[in-house]
């Protein structure tokens, strides 16, 4: 889904870096270190890849006044726009996939999808602050849907 939304916006992004922007959406301005940790690549494909999305107009790096060998790097407004619209559409496509669905099958899909939820936040890979609905009642919205 991810990969269609991102097509139908900037086909020369790669999905790798859509992830790279949307930590930096997430995080705000970060050490230019700090997102290959996030990311689990090495120093040097995090800088690569910051190098291809500063040229894009996407990320903007800073140094650090009162530390020079400081850098941060930090989302730009188009960069912004970009995370923005690749969600909202991807979004739509999943509400799309979830309405097609009978509402007895939506009221089983939520308990399992809470416990991927539950999953996830253990291994801290919760994404951009989702939170699941506490009852299991047919009539629960996904946080997608």
């Amino acid at each position: 889904m991810s990969a269609r939304a991102l097509a139908g916006i900037d086909d020369r992004l790669t999905l790798p870096q859509l992830r790279a922007l949307v930590v930096l959406e997430d995080n705000g301005p970060l050490k230019l270190v700090s997102p290959a940790g996030m990311l689990d690549v090495n120093p040097s494909t995090a800088m690569r890849m910051t190098d291809r999305l500063e040229a894009a107009g996407l990320a903007a790096r800073k140094v650090n006044p009162t530390n020079r060998r400081e850098v941060t790097v930090r989302l730009t407004e188009k960069g912004s726009s970009l995370v923005g619209e690749v969600l909202t559409r991807r979004q739509a496509e999943v509400d799309t996939l979830v309405s097609r669905l009978a509402p007895h099958e939506r009221a089983g899909l939520l308990p399992g999808l809470r416990a991927v939820a539950a999953a996830a936040e253990e291994l801290g890979l919760t994404d951009r602050g989702a939170r699941w609905p506490a009852t299991g009642e047919a009539g629960d919205r996904l946080p997608f849907g």
